[in-house]
């Protein structure tokens, strides 16, 4: 199917609505088996329709709503005007891969930061308190959010790729700013400044696969993002514990952190392009369609010149003269129209769960936690959490499509769930207490209740990596593409809140409500984000970025997209999406 797939002709009363800002997506094929059985988004079926009848209305009606027909097709695709999606070029391969390079960035600065904060000593000039610790991690998470509130307006505005080539100069600075740190404030200073890369690289990275990736592979193209953040931990995690008996070890490990951003910006400037869809929104319809024809070879002038006049029509309906009205119009469309302002509550709510599930408290203090509980070689037991984190994202990389996302994502929550009231009860026996920045152990018993907590987060980290972990950066498949990257900038902000809150209060809750108390709380936020996915999260797997809005329009249709992606799994992309024609009161609903 067509990146860009419109599905049939359009009834007369879809096109006023089509021209508010996208095409609509509407159902031209589905299969011979599913003739007599249709789905409406209210979750019922018409069924013994006879063909004359569908013929004669093109709709069903149900209580007073209209529905997109869905007519039987020949069991082969015939289409001959639509780029073929069933396969991954080697250019699609290669642009993923390079946007990932992101994610190990953010990773790695995760990892590192974990190892630095045991074995840097009194290399600031003094030994770090809890408070001082917090302070450097957290410097990372402020700038994140800093710059990923601007990032999508500079990403809509100057492209995906200039942007995220300016995260690797950022980043670069950053890490050497660390390397040259004697004092506290000058190490927060560089975290900063590298938290403003690792903020923009977070938000654009994901937006610039999503665009690129076919619907059938976009799920484990983004997951590939997540593989660079999770490898980057673990490689981080390692050159630490290499690292760590070595005179300004830490200082080392921050200094090859400046290698992949370098990398990333000479693939950019010398080889690799911006996404198709910006290119067209900024009317660089050539350099598109060059690189159409390369990541698709096998489609023809014809399918890649249909794909390009869907992109141009849903660009010319977008209102605005220059970037700032269209901010404004984005702005407001997002807190006004149905469809979009579900998309972006359910971004920003995926976002703040993955982050107030506590997974974050975890990778940036594992290394102090694992020494608080006993262990001496505690940055090598952070290794192994890392390397699960890693093993456990390939997991999902391979079933995340297959399995599709809202269940993926509960059943990465129920684990987490109980993993987390597992770690509350071990600490609750190990007994710790705080005096400064030491922590006593006072059970007798500490050995067997350190291995606990070490299973417990282990379990905890392999269940946040099959889901919690994944499925939230694939938000820029939620928004249209009039405000996907501000959408996405919305959502990412929601999460370095989150990280920023956490990181620079974790260490605190373990000495004032214990850490008994602090991961009870993180588990009772875990059971409020299982809520939160049951009722308002549904299911998008093998929807093109066009279709994903529609499933929101009107309602959160949870029930209605699954039945529709089971459909899909069992008979392919020529089910079409059945979506309500009515537009909410009030604002007319966007694609």
């Amino acid at each position: 199917m067509s990146l860009f797939k419109l599905f049939g002709k359009k009834h007369d009363s879809d096109r006023q609505h089509d021209a508010k800002l996208s095409h609509s997506a509407e159902g031209s094929t589905a299969v011979k088996d599913l003739a007599k059985s249709k789905i409406a988004p209210s979750g019922e079926y018409f069924e013994n329709l006879d063909d004359n009848s569908r013929k004669s209305t093109g709709q069903y009606e149900n209580k007073g709503t209209r529905f997109q027909k869905i007519q039987p097709v020949d069991d082969e695709d015939t289409d001959d005007d639509e780029v073929q999606e069933d396969k991954v070029s080697g250019l699609i391969i290669l642009l993923t891969l390079t946007a990932s390079i992101s994610g190990f960035m953010f990773g790695y600065d995760t990892g590192y930061i974990s190892s630095a904060l045991v074995s840097i000593g009194g290399d600031l000039g003094k030994t770090l308190s809890y408070g001082e610790e917090e302070y450097i991690t957290a410097a990372t998470s402020l700038g994140a959010l800093i710059a990923s509130i601007l990032s999508g307006v500079l990403g809509d505005y100057f492209g995906r790729r200039p942007i995220l080539m300016l995260s690797n100069i950022l980043f670069v600075i950053g890490a050497i700013v660390q390397c040259a740190a004697h004092s506290v404030w000058m190490m927060i200073s560089g975290r900063l400044v590298m938290g403003f890369g690792v903020g923009i690289g977070s938000l654009l990275a994901p937006v610039f696969i999503s665009e690129l990736a076919p619907r059938k592979y976009r799920g484990r193209l983004v997951i590939i993002n997540c593989f660079g953040t999770t490898g980057g931990q673990l490689v981080a995690y390692a050159i630490g514990a290499g690292l760590s008996r070595v005179k300004n070890g830490w200082r080392a490990a921050v200094g090859i952190s400046m290698f992949p951003p370098l990398l990333q910006f000479l693939a950019f400037l010398f080889f690799l392009p911006d996404t198709p869809r910006f290119l067209v929104m900024k009317g660089r319809i050539s350099q598109a369609h060059g690189i159409l024809m390369k990541i698709y070879p096998d489609a023809t002038e014809e399918q890649v010149n249909s794909s390009i006049k869907e992109l141009q029509e849903l660009n010319r309906a977008l209102p605005g003269g220059n970037v700032l009205q269209r901010l404004w119009y984005g702005v407001k469309l997002l807190h006004t129209s149905g469809p979009a302002f579900r998309a972006l509550f359910i971004t920003c709510g995926m976002q703040a769960l993955q982050q107030f599930t506590g997974f974050n408290s975890l990778m940036y203090f594992s290394a102090t936690i694992f020494k608080a509980v006993g262990f001496k070689d505690s940055t090598a037991v952070s290794i192994i959490v890392a390397a699960t984190n890693f093993i456990f994202t390939v997991v999902a990389f391979f079933i995340i499509d297959k399995v599709g996302r809202r269940r993926l994502m509960l059943a990465s929550l129920y684990g987490m769930l109980a993993f987390l009231v597992l770690n509350s009860v071990a600490f609750h026996f190990l007994d710790i207490t705080f005096h400064g920045s030491d922590a006593i152990v006072n059970s007798s018993d500490s050995h067997t209740w350190g291995i606990v907590i070490i299973i417990a987060m282990i379990g905890y980290v392999a269940s946040y990596a099959v889901g919690c972990g994944n499925v939230p950066w694939q938000q820029g498949e939620m928004f249209p593409q009039a405000v996907r990257a501000l959408g996405s900038s919305y959502a990412t902000a929601t999460n370095w809140t989150g990280s920023l809150v956490i990181s620079a209060t974790f260490l605190t809750m373990l000495q004032n409500i214990s850490p008994t108390g602090t991961f009870a709380l993180f588990a009772g936020l875990t059971l409020l984000s299982i809520i939160f996915i049951l009722l308002f999260f549904p299911e998008l797997s093998g929807m093109s970025l066009e279709e994903s809005q529609k499933v929101l329009t009107g309602g959160f249709h949870i029930r209605e997209s699954m039945k529709i992606a089971k459909m899909r799994k069992k008979y392919g992309n020529k089910v079409p999406l059945s979506v309500m024609e009515k537009p909410e009161s009030g604002v007319e609903d966007m694609a």
